[in-house]
């Protein structure tokens, strides 16, 4: 049996053009979450889609964040950061905290403080909190590994997920 080795163009091996590579994801679904966290200086957090597993034991979560993101900065210094799981209706609250250059805990986002001092967002359909263990630079975006040390879900919420350049539900 001949395998046939498919050629790539030459810029292949030093990477894709950013319209391109976005393209390639925009094909791709993924959940869409908050990270909100509070490094001392006020409440800050960002739409993400970056979320992932790492490890069950101990229980490791990995996401991106752009060190050009006014966000940074705080997360950088934060010690803890919170997940917030969006449900399939909140796609407002996903646009307000991917919009750059407002208050994003401002009214109408309803948020309070769980006992440890983390910004956790209302009605979300779960929440993780993290205490951040390791940043790893990758290009223009660091990762954030971070340890699950609590959570809560609320079983019977449908998940927002990003597809194509829009939001979807289940």
């Amino acid at each position: 049996m001949t395998v046939t080795v498919p050629s790539y163009p030459a810029t292949a091996a030093t990477g894709i053009a950013p319209d391109r590579f976005k393209q390639a994801f925009r094909r791709y679904p993924a959940g869409v979450v908050v990270i909100t966290a509070d490094a001392g200086h006020g409440p800050v957090g960002f739409t993400a889609t970056s979320l992932a597993s790492l490890s069950l034991d101990p229980p490791l979560v990995s996401f991106g964040i752009g060190t050009t993101t006014s966000s940074w900065p705080h997360i950088e210094r934060a010690d803890t950061a919170v997940v917030n799981f969006l449900g399939a209706e909140q796609r407002p609250l996903a646009t307000t905290f991917a919009t750059s250059g407002i208050d994003r805990f401002a009214a109408p986002t309803g948020w309070r403080r769980l006992p440890q001092g983390e910004p956790v967002l209302d009605e979300v359909a779960g929440w993780l909190r993290l205490e951040i263990e390791q940043t790893v630079p990758a290009g223009d975006h660091r990762i954030v590994i971070a340890r699950v040390v609590d959570s809560w879900v609320d079983e019977g919420r449908s998940p927002l997920l990003f597809h194509n350049g829009t939001y979807h539900s289940l």
